[in-house]
């Protein structure tokens, strides 16, 4: 009996590569073919629920993410309470800017250090405890 050499790694690799298909480049024929698609095309309607969260801080709110990410949920926290103060399930999200939230630092400040003014994950849970106390007033 005689034994075969295995092909190379290399040479595996390429016949996978080779017979698989590729959709992803493909373009199906339908009325609206016939060249590329504007980016905008291919762009995903967010849900009522997600039309009225809290859109990613710019970047030049704060010098680092840490900071920006807790001038988000400062924000939302901010939001939230509005909700339930209003008892509304309308969203207001509209009526705060991010100038709102920084002008809340001092109320949810915990330390003096300018780099790291709050913890984060406090403010998280702060923010996702408010938002399912204002979801479950809004469900019934």
């Amino acid at each position: 009996m005689m034994l075969r050499p295995l092909p190379s790694f290399q040479a595996s690799v390429a016949a996978l590569i080779i017979a698989l298909p590729f959709p992803a480049f493909a373009e199906t024929p339908n009325a609206t073919s016939g060249g590329p698609k504007p980016f905008s095309s291919m762009a995903v309607t967010p849900d009522g629920e997600e039309s009225c969260r809290t859109s990613r801080p710019p970047a030049g709110l704060a010098e680092t993410a840490y900071l920006r990410n807790g001038y988000r949920a400062i924000l939302r926290i901010l939001v939230a309470e509005r909700h339930l103060e209003a008892e509304t399930c309308d969203c207001l999200l509209g009526e705060f800017t991010w100038e709102m939230a920084l002008a809340e630092l001092p109320r949810f400040q915990t330390s003096d250090n300018p780099r790291l003014p709050f913890k984060v994950l406090d403010l998280y849970a702060m923010a996702d405890a408010l938002e399912a106390e204002y979801a479950k007033a809004c469900s019934e």
